[in-house]
């Protein structure tokens, strides 16, 4: 076996490097289970990174990671026989459809050798995987359909296709593009069997997934970047304010502020890397790790270089969450789709202070909401962030109290946009009906009402009662939907659309709301208040007809309210939105 390297812990290696070796995959491990599917998509990442200017500036490829336990002639496999099963067949069949020669004629060294414990003759069936049609073996009968695919995928390659695969992928110079492993050798923490199948175990139901953040972590860890006398104190101040950082990003109010989720992360810090490194959603997974693992070229001198750079990255946001100012400025613009990362570069620009950062975010700011309040429809895109922003900046302007947006609140529960006054075009169907019904009976069962009216509400309740337990409510339903809606002079408007009809709600109000008559709405949104349910600060003012001029009508939106409501918004925005009645371009 070679040993070569063998000191270290993780660390990349060619797959040149693994030519000659031993593997031995264990009883515990299932067997051989990639089909033709996983081994295209393989064999086409590899062609893509090979061929001139593919679009990949990384001067290698590299493979999800191999974990091995050392043995005394052979590496065992705690992870990763899949892929290095698959990478066998190939290599098979180019050293025999297309050198038709030994590899080791050609490379001086010859195909890595595959031992399963359960399958005595593994090695002797791959040797002759290429005469052979079909098994009854389940491992081997996955590997021959493995084999067609490979073979299938270089059908219509020609022999300088061909060359330049075989060549990238088993390219040994540094400077010539390579296929690597990720090489993550558990030899010294391996004392025994046992702790090979509980990691195993671990990788394979999830509880250790082999993220770029946990390679990163073992980098930074690995002793021998220290001199001996510093390596234990280091390690664990290093491990210690790891777990503090992580500490801070699972917290909600903190990660939602300064990410959108879009990405789930197991390991929080992750996201700090990839902004570091700046990774883009198209690169390769372990894009991030590779990167760390250049730095770490340059010796132990810069462990403490790395380690501060990573924690000043992520002190940045601590900061900006801190400060209430730009704790609103950078979480609307996050959730609007700005990149971090360009926040922050533009926060550390040279000579560049606070207050010109905060002016920088404002110009931002101001490209998100550029409109004409007038010329908004229900279905434009800029209104959710326009009552984002109407949000936000209603309370940085209460500055008596530190009363933050909840952005974590608005990216969980998907906020988005509904009718303050329900159009009566629309009326509820299907199983709408039923919510429509529920919400008649609790509101004219209540105690608001008095004098002439009482009986009036009493019958509409009662109605309501009878029609939720009949199975046929077609005509009924029509009849009391118009009687309550005509009580209400709900009459149908043609502003229901535009900006002055518009809140910003939460996707589970919003579903449950949709249909319901603004006083219904009203009366639920009051309620959810008093019950401590949150709910967005100018939501409940338009419900409470804050914005209104006159109050006197609290369960009729008309449209002058909308006007008021309108008018509102754009006073508390004139600093971001353009002057109103010129065009924006």
């Amino acid at each position: 076996m070679n040993t070569a390297h063998s000191t270290e812990k993780l660390y990349l290696r060619n797959i040149y490097e693994l030519l000659g070796e031993n593997f031995y995959i264990p009883a515990y491990q299932r067997g051989y289970r990639w089909g033709a599917i996983q081994v295209k998509e393989l064999l086409d990442d590899i062609w893509e990174f090979s061929q001139p200017h593919g679009g990949n500036d990384s001067s290698f490829y590299c493979l999800q990671p191999v974990v091995v336990v050392r043995g005394e002639d052979c590496w065992q496999v705690v992870d990763g026989q899949q892929r290095l099963t698959t990478l066998r067949l190939i290599l098979h069949f180019l050293e025999q459809e297309h050198l038709k020669r030994p590899l080791e004629e050609a490379y001086k060294k010859s195909v890595y050798m595959l031992k399963y414990e359960t399958r005595p003759g593994c090695e002797a069936f791959l040797q002759g995987i290429h005469k052979e049609s079909n098994t009854d073996n389940i491992d081997f009968f996955h590997m021959v359909q493995a084999y067609n695919a490979i073979r299938n995928w270089f059908s219509d390659k020609d022999y300088n296709d061909n060359n330049k695969l075989l060549a990238t992928l088993l390219a040994k110079s540094t400077e010539e593009r390579s296929v690597k492993v990720i090489w993550y050798d558990l030899s010294d923490e391996c004392l025994n069997n046992d702790y090979a199948i509980d990691v195993f175990s671990r990788i394979n139901i999830g509880k250790i997934p082999l993220t770029n953040a946990e390679l990163v972590k073992a980098l930074f860890l690995q002793r021998s970047h220290f001199y001996n006398d510093q390596a234990r104190l280091k390690q664990l101040q290093i491990a210690t304010e790891w777990d503090i950082i992580e500490k801070r990003l699972q917290e909600p109010a903190f990660w939602y502020f300064i990410s959108n989720s879009s990405k789930h992360y197991p390991t929080r810090i992750e996201y700090i890397f990839d902004l570091m490194k700046g990774k883009k959603s198209n690169d390769e997974t372990f894009f991030t790790f590779h990167k760390f693992h250049e730095d770490f070229k340059s010796g132990m001198a810069n462990i403490e270089h790395l380690w501060q750079g990573i924690k000043r990255y992520f002190l940045s946001f601590d900061e900006w969450f801190q400060d209430r100012e730009l704790y609103h400025l950078i979480g609307f613009l996050v959730a609007c789709g700005e990149k971090v990362a360009e926040l922050k570069a533009e926060s550390e620009r040279e000579n560049s202070t606070k207050t010109e950062f905060k002016k920088y975010l404002k110009d931002r700011i101001r490209l998100q909401v550029r409109c004409q309040l007038d010329e908004l429809y229900y279905d434009d895109p800029v209104i959710k962030k326009l009552l984002l922003l109407f949000n936000i900046q209603t309370l940085l302007s209460t500055r008596e109290a530190d009363i933050r947006f909840p952005f974590d609140r608005y990216k969980q529960e998907k906020w988005d946009i509904e009718h303050i006054r329900s159009q009566t075009d629309f009326a509820p169907v299907g199983v709408a009906r039923r919510v429509w019904l529920k919400d008649i009976e609790v509101y004219f069962s209540g105690s608001r009402f008095k004098g002439d009216s009482l009986e009036r509400e009493q019958e509409f309740a009662a109605r309501a009662t009878e029609l939720l337990i009949l199975e046929h409510i077609d005509n009924e339903f029509d009849r009391l939907y118009n009687e309550v809606v005509s009580y209400f002079d709900q009459d149908e408007v043609s502003w229901g659309d535009e900006l002055g009809n518009l809140a910003l709600l939460d996707s589970s109000t919003n579903r449950s709301y949709k249909n319901a008559l603004f006083p219904i709405k009203r009366a639920r949104i009051i309620d959810n208040d008093k019950r401590g349910v949150f709910v967005p600060i100018c939501t409940k003012n338009v419900f409470l007809k804050y914005y209104s001029q006159s109050v006197t009508e609290l369960v009729h939106w008309s449209e002058s309210d909308a006007k008021y409501y309108q008018e509102a918004i754009g006073q508390t925005l004139k600093d971001y939105l353009p002057d109103q009645g010129e065009k924006s371009e």
